[in-house]
């Protein structure tokens, strides 16, 4: 999901990828606006995702108001949980969502769908592309 999205951005204009394991607050100070993507799990965001919420949102606090965002979840049942909460995060951060949350169901139930790879459909990673062109362009042209 993340790739697709990143390779349409880039086609608009300069985009970077990053894991949330990787990021810092100085990525997120130099971008002009984000696409998180992740996993919802148990409802919530993932673990890797909470943490780079926690490690960056106090040393960026106060310098990125109005900057734009959108975000991919991913998800077995309605993803809707995670939604939520990375929007009551980037609400502290007083960004602005430019397009609802795009979230990709899996309809993993089982301890076995849940544990195993997961494949995202033509369909699906269309629409996550689509997302991150609407945002690259966006970016690039100036209208966030």
């Amino acid at each position: 999901m993340a790739e697709a999205a990143f390779a349409a951005a880039q086609a608009e204009g300069e985009a970077r990828l990053l894991r949330a394991e990787e990021a810092q607050p100085a990525d997120v100070l130099a971008a002009d606006g984000y696409l998180f993507c992740g996993p919802e799990n148990l409802a919530a965001l993932s673990g890797a995702m909470k943490e780079f919420f926690d490690r960056c949102y106090y040393p960026v606090l106060g310098q990125i108001e109005g900057r734009p965002y959108a975000q991919l979840i991913c998800a077995g049942s309605d993803g809707e949980g995670a939604a939520r909460q990375l929007a009551r995060i980037a609400t502290g951060w007083r960004l602005k969502e430019v397009q609802p949350p795009v979230i990709v169901c899996t309809h993993a139930q089982t301890q076995e769908e849940i544990l195993a790879e997961k494949g995202i459909g033509a369909a699906d990673l269309t629409r996550c592309a689509e997302l991150g062109a609407a945002l690259g362009a966006g970016l690039s042209m100036g209208v966030f």
